[in-house]
């Protein structure tokens, strides 16, 4: 019987190591599938919980935080949207323009984690896409109810979410938890709430360690 592990990959919308990360873990996935079986959850950290409505600019908001130039960041952003076209991924070359707070898109996917669990990858990955491809306000409820649209989840029901606060607090506690375990960048893999592996790892590395915690046991 092959082993079953479950995968808590815990991230932001907005951080496009996250989505690299992402897309290298789905492959490893892809290459073990005759090996073991995957439970894949999606929990929440949000890198500026504080944001305001209608974000800032991404630029000024690097300089501020990490205190990098606009030639730095130029190229990071060159670095990463090579990494993601190697992986399937596509990154605007423009970059995201702003960064946005990313709460009500954590709600959504955790509304669809308990109701809908099959389809919580798809609304992932539309995010992620509505963010670094399109550079959509992801604060933005429009563009939020687009995403569980093309995540084949249905709109009413992610609408009646946004509009009546439901799952703020179960976000919450989920980021606290993780917090307070260790947690203080993304992505971050838990395996079987065991095992952490840190960062977006190439594909071959994830395949590695998924390997070792498999024969475990």
């Amino acid at each position: 019987m092959a082993t079953t592990l479950q995968l808590d990959f815990v991230s932001d919308v907005s951080c496009p190591w996250c989505a690299i990360g992402l897309a290298s873990l789905r492959q490893a996935m892809a290459q073990l599938a005759d090996e073991m079986q995957f439970t894949l959850r999606f929990q929440p950290f949000e890198l500026n919980p504080q944001m305001p409505p209608g974000g800032e600019d991404i630029g000024e908001h690097l300089t501020r935080k990490y205190g990098s130039t606009l030639e730095q960041q130029a190229q990071i952003r060159e670095t990463i949207r090579q990494r993601g076209a190697e992986l399937g991924f596509t990154f605007n070359t423009e970059g995201r323009g702003r960064i946005y707070n990313t709460f009500h898109a954590h709600r959504l996917l955790h509304w669809a984690g308990e109701e809908h669990p099959e389809q919580q990858l798809a609304l992932k990955q539309a995010l992620l896409e509505a963010c670094h491809r399109d550079r959509q306000a992801m604060d933005d409820p429009g563009v939020l109810l687009a995403c569980v649209r093309e995540a084949g989840l249905d709109e009413a029901s992610a609408q009646m979410v946004l509009t009546e606060g439901r799952y703020g607090d179960e976000v919450r506690e989920q980021e606290e938890m993780y917090m307070s375990a260790g947690i203080q960048a993304v992505p971050a893999l838990v395996v079987n709430n065991r095992h952490l592996v840190s960062g977006g790892q190439p594909v071959e590395n994830y395949v590695k360690v998924l390997r070792q915690i498999a024969a475990q046991g």
